[in-house]
């Protein structure tokens, strides 16, 4: 494993170094040309490096032997703090990135509570940033927070232009942010973790009559939205039960949330004079409501009938007062029959008539707003503190209840409320002695009514906060160059005693008007989505089945690109060998046929043919299409057939190189996969002098070409600026992960977890054939100029297939280091955690090692401006290069080495090189030359057979001769001469 301290730089060799002559740009393509330096081809790879002689190999051993013992050294010596700060030194400045999204922003409990989450996971190393669908007056509290907030737009069909790939993790708020989770379900995006955040019940209500209606499809629709997120959290357990009717297994439970509190401050708000009108008491009657859990579970009827039964002796205290006792059971729904369970126990303890009375769980708020006592008549012991006991708490209410371990944790007996023990109910009536004077509070009541308020309206933030964050400590998946946060239990201790009130304080009443009509018009909308997703695009959305029917018809797309490839080789073979024309009705059909063919082209094609330059932009999933362009100086390719723009004209890469059919590959590929599809018989679909490509994340990045850079690329190309070189306008100097702006090799082990020195190493060592690992590196310059980052680029066409012949084998280098173990564990030395894309960052760079040592002038061009700037000049790079290594012709000599074993061996390893590309070399020209001469050979041998047998062929004498007769002859007459 590569270190992650300082590099050292290493020593080349100057027999492997290339003269300070440019390179030799002859570019000849058979072997004969490639004597020269190189002598005859050898086909064994070590004897190749042998044309690099003058290697003392006793010298190079020694050279490494020492260093590395250097290194064990000065590793050894340095205490665990220096090596620290050496490890931390390439992560700096990054941290897990997360967004939090929102439907609108308006007031609300929601966005206090992830505004209070928001403070304390910016505290531990968290670069949170704010995304929402509407405006609203909340956003300037998120600014006065200081989080960066952008209001987005969708399209009709909710697609956004976000790049969700920039996110470590991505924190959807509420059911009306149900729209962002259309776009994360497609590819590229399907992987990015999601925490999804549902504070309504008003779908669990629907899905309910969905069900009872037989209304599958919508439930089913819903579960598979709900399989999406990677969490789904809720405020309580109530929820998770409410909608068990869709739940994919990802369900989990967060205590904690203003929203009760809120509700709370919202009824105290508009309570009147007399509350007790609005349940039709008297203003002189005492209320006292009895609340508990809201599950209506088995012994919840004796659990009341304790309580009454200890409330009965109150009724003493009343009957000397002007005032009457009355007592509210707040239970169940009001479609349960619970009331007749009431009436019973109330007739059983000789209660008065219209004494108690059951209210449905439905109109709490109405009850609570009223009460002058509550208690909490439930002894099943939960995990979560009941809503209703906390937003009584709010509304200046006293409040008593049984010893419970989630009751205990939250309330002190006599200093917020007065507790009971659940096993001696006679406890509660001495309490109720003490709460009750003269049919009123007493004193000691309300000051523990006026105290319990603080502590209710701050209910259970530090778990609200920390659940949070530890949530987030086990489901993201870091990228190599980003820091590993703090742990939760190091947020400070100021951040989880209160939930941010004070920021809303001033805009408290800026909430959104109608609320819950704007809920179930929002679901109407989401569900008539929902038949259009499924009816236009039923790939859209995927479960497990559809999974598993996919691979079946991958392999059936396999076979028949197998069996089309087949087909179009066999009619190239019949073109290359003679065979007669035919007859003038076939020559007219199939020059209709072309002509036909040419008039169906798209229209993008034709516009193409008269540029000099076409820009590919590889993409995989409907995801991407925001991001792409369609003018014809672009052409997408996609990485994948599914999810390929419709109506376009698209490449279809998986059908040009079979290996992208294969997951694996297409994810550790990436970019690279189309670079190969596309230089797989190039001639077929690119007619350009030069060729680009530019990635969909510069687009959304904002570092795409303007309209004024594409006319200034096109008047250098054209007008021959620079020659054979490379435009780039991704640098990385403007990348975000390079902060520090770090040279080249340091950049690139800094996203690659301290390894891309060691891989790259490795890969050298591997593709060239040697022995001994690459003593050194191909230098790159540390502090002068800029490098290409995100595969935007353009090159002449002739020079992009040597740079594919290239990185063909440098790709089958690094298979052969990292396949075995990441395909087993899906780890790989190139990233801290689990990465499907494995080697891909490092690949994102080798276009400018290539470059730089192929001795071709770089230039960066501003993707705004257009304005253009050579980089690491030709003449500083004199002395430099590694010419040898990169020149044409000892790829060419390499690549047809590769070829020849292949063609010849047949090797029965597993190598992945023959997959990417073309196949060639001089001994298959000579065979195909050699079997068309034996299908001349056998042709001819088949007429001179023909001819012989006709000429054998046994001939029968004339049985006699036609006489024609005399003209003035009234008769017709046969004679037979014999």
């Amino acid at each position: 494993m590569g270190s992650l301290e300082s590099r050292s730089p290493f020593k080349k060799d100057p027999h492997l170094q290339g003269s300070s002559s440019l390179r030799n740009t002859t570019g000849s393509s058979s072997s004969s040309n490639v004597s020269g330096i190189w002598g005859q081809r050898n086909r064994s790879r070590f004897a190749r490096l042998v044309f690099f002689r003058k290697i003392n190999y006793l010298q190079l051993i020694c050279a490494v032997a020492v260093f590395f013992f250097f290194v064990f050294l000065i590793q050894m010596s340095l205490p665990g703090s220096v090596m620290d700060d050496l490890l931390e030194q390439h992560f700096e400045d990054e941290f897990e990135l997360c967004v939090q999204v929102f439907a609108d922003l308006w007031v609300d409990p929601h966005q206090i509570l992830m505004a209070t989450v928001a403070t304390a996971l910016r505290e531990i190393g968290y670069e949170i940033e704010v995304l929402s669908l509407e405006d609203g007056p909340v956003h300037a509290i998120w600014r006065e927070v200081g989080l960066p907030l952008s209001v987005i737009t969708a399209d009709e069909n909710m697609k956004f232009s976000v790049d969700w790939l920039n996110y470590n993790g991505i924190l959807v708020n509420s059911l009306k942010a149900v729209g962002f989770l259309s776009s994360l379900m497609q590819e590229p995006f399907r992987h990015v973790p999601v925490i999804w955040t549902i504070h309504e019940q008003t779908l669990a209500l629907r899905l309910r009559e969905y069900v009872s209606s037989g209304q599958t499809d919508l439930v089913d629709n819903w579960r598979k939205v709900f399989s999406r997120a990677t969490v789904i959290v809720f405020r309580n357990y109530i929820l998770p039960m409410a909608y068990s009717a869709c739940d994919p297994g990802n369900y989990f439970v967060i205590p904690g949330s203003p929203a009760e509190a809120w509700k709370a401050e919202n009824i105290l708000a508009s309570n009147g004079d007399n509350p007790h009108l609005k349940i039709g008491y008297a203003q002189d009657d005492f209320v006292v409501a009895v609340v508990g859990s809201q599950i209506l579970y088995r012994g919840l009827w004796l659990d009341h009938a304790f309580v009454l039964q200890a409330l009965h002796p109150v009724l003493r205290d009343f009957s000397s007062s002007s005032s009457h006792l009355k007592i509210i059971i707040l239970a169940g729904h009001s479609t349960s029959n619970y009331s007749s369970a009431v009436e019973t126990i109330a007739r059983t303890l000789k209660y008065p008539n219209e004494t108690i009375k059951h209210v449905a769980v439905d109109d709490a708020d109405t009850v609570l707003s009223t009460a002058d006592l509550v208690i909490y008549g439930s002894f099943l012991e939960e995990h979560t503190f009941s809503g209703h006991f906390a937003k009584s708490h709010v509304l200046w209410e006293a409040c008593t209840c049984p010893d419970l371990p989630m009751i205990r944790k939250y309330v002190t007996d006599r200093v917020n409320g007065y507790i009971f023990p659940k096993e001696d109910i006679g406890v509660l009536t001495q309490i109720m002695s003490q709460l009750v004077s003269n049919g009123r509070l007493s004193l000691s009541a309300q000051d523990a009514a006026s105290s319990g308020k603080h502590a209710a309206k701050n209910l259970m933030v530090s778990e609200s906060v920390e659940g949070y964050a530890l949530l987030l400590e086990n489901i993201l998946a870091l990228p190599s160059e980003v820091s590993i946060s703090q742990a939760a239990k190091q947020i400070p201790v100021e951040l989880k005693v209160g939930w941010q009130w004070h920021h809303f304080e001033a805009i408290k009443d800026a909430h959104s008007p109608n609320e819950t009509r704007r809920i179930y018009k929002f679901l109407d909308k989401v569900e008539k989505q929902f038949n259009h997703t499924f009816k236009e695009h039923p790939v859209a959305l995927y479960t497990i089945n559809d999974t598993f029917l996919y691979g079946i018809w991958e392999e059936q797309k396999y076979v028949d690109m197998v069996n089309m490839r087949k087909r179009r080789e066999d009619e190239e073979l019949k073109d290359r060998t003679a065979h007669p024309r035919g007859i003038w009705d076939e020559v007219y059909r199939n020059a209709r046929r072309t002509d036909r063919t040419l008039h169906e082209r798209d229209e993008g094609e034709l516009e193409r043919t008269g540029q000099p330059l076409c820009i590919y932009e590889p993409y995989f999933g409907e995801g991407t299409w925001p991001f792409l362009h369609r003018t014809s100086l672009y052409r997408g390719i996609g990485l994948s057939t599914r999810g390929r723009r419709p109506g376009a004209d698209d490449i279809d890469a998986p059908s040009r190189l079979p290996l992208l059919s294969n997951a694996y590959y297409r994810d550790v590929l990436e970019e690279y996969g189309a670079f190969f599809a596309i230089a797989n018989r190039i001639d077929r679909i690119h007619k350009n002098a030069w060729i680009g490509f530019q990635s969909w994340r510069a687009t959304a990045r904002m570092k795409s070409l303007s309209k004024t850079a594409e006319r200034s690329l096109l008047g250098a190309i054209e007008a021959r600026r620079h020659g054979d070189a490379l435009y780039f306008w991704a640098g990385l100097h403007m990348d975000m992960r390079n902060h520090l702006e770090q040279d080249f090799w340091s950049f690139c082990d800094a996203i690659n977890a301290g390894n891309c020195q060691f891989a790259f190493s490795e890969a050298l060592t591997k593709m060239y054939g040697l022995k001994h690992n690459v003593s050194s590196l191909p230098p790159m310059p540390l502090h002068e100029g800029t490098w290409s980052v995100m595969h935007c680029w353009a090159l002449p066409t002739k020079s992009f297939l040597e740079f594919v012949m290239f990185s063909r084998m440098f790709v089958d280098a690094l298979d052969a280091q990292f396949y075995d173990e990441h395909q087993k564990t899906g780890r790989c030395c190139l990233n801290l955690s689990k990465d499907k894309h494995c080697y891909s960052r490092l690949l994102e760079l080798l276009i400018n090692v290539w470059t730089y040592h192929s001795a071709r002038r770089m230039v960066y061009v501003d993707p705004e401006t257009g304005y253009m700037q050579e980089q690491h000049m030709l003449n500083g790079r004199r002395g430099r290069m590694w010419v040898k290594w990169f020149q044409f012709r000892t790829l060419k000599s390499m690549d047809e080495d590769l070829a020849e074993e292949l063609d010849s061996e047949h090797p029965k390893r597993r190598w992945l090189w023959p997959s990417t590309g073309e196949v060639f070399w001089q001994g298959i020209y000579e065979k195909e030359r050699e079997l068309r001469n034996k299908v001349k050979e056998w042709k001819r041998q088949q007429s001179k057979d023909k001819i012989q047998r006709m000429r054998r062929r046994a001939r029968q004498k004339a049985l006699g001769k036609y006489v024609k007769p005399a003209e003035d002859s009234n008769s017709t007459t046969v004679k037979l001469l014999r």
